[in-house]
């Protein structure tokens, strides 16, 4: 097995619990976005916003690919949502995060931006190296192959290497054939998972067993 030297997060509904409702308000925008740019109904929207993250995994790569769209006024639109109005400072992940001895990154299909004010909203800015979003890889998204090899670049080193944790199992898919580690949070094992988690405070755990050498995953 490789050195482990980095854990790469993903951030929404990943480092906090969904019930908190960032991420829904998120894709309220969203689809009022597409309402407003595609001329559609909120059923028409939504319709299409689940074709669309079917056939290409999110909305905007969705849009990206059939539709001429102002792609930073999306963005700035959709992601116009302060966290600090959902979220507070967590001093039990804090303390998690900080016991993790490699480097520490986030991977979102955010801007990067929205990533570092969640990360600050949660007072855990200052554990993270880097925040990785959807500009930094061409505006591509996981779960795209692309997205993946491009982070890889980015951070100088290569699959084995990394742990990925995720809240979504189709995006871990990618990151287990790079040869990643693969963490599910709250989710059901699934193919391209090797560790299931109920909570994002027990990753440190199960990253230490795993430096330790004392857990092998299922594949």
């Amino acid at each position: 097995m490789s050195e482990l030297t980095h854990v790469i997060f993903d951030v929404d509904e990943t480092l906090y619990p969904r019930e908190v409702g960032l991420l829904r308000e998120i894709n309220r925008r969203i689809t009022l976005w597409v309402c407003e740019h595609c001329r559609l109904t909120a059923d028409e929207a939504e319709r299409l916003r689940q074709c669309y993250f079917q056939q290409y995994g999110t909305t905007v790569q969705g849009l990206i690919a059939e539709r001429q769209i102002d792609v930073e006024d999306y963005l700035a639109f959709v992601h116009d949502v302060p966290p600090r109005d959902y979220l507070q400072p967590d001093r039990g992940l804090a303390l998690m995060l900080a016991a993790i001895p490699l480097h520490r990154v986030v991977f979102t299909n955010a801007p990067a931006e929205h990533g570092w004010r969640v990360l600050t909203a949660l007072g855990v800015a200052d554990l993270f190296e880097q925040v990785v979003g959807i500009r930094e890889v061409g505006l591509c998204s996981k779960p795209h192959d692309p997205a993946y090899r491009r982070l890889l670049e980015l951070l100088g080193t290569e699959g084995p290497s990394c742990i990925m944790v995720e809240d979504h199992a189709v995006n871990l898919g990618v990151a287990k054939r790079l040869g990643m580690t693969t963490i599910l949070v709250d989710g059901a094992p699934a193919e391209g998972v090797d560790f299931v988690v109920e909570r994002v405070l027990e990753v440190g755990d199960l990253i230490a067993r795993l430096l330790a050498g004392r857990v092998q995953g299922h594949h």
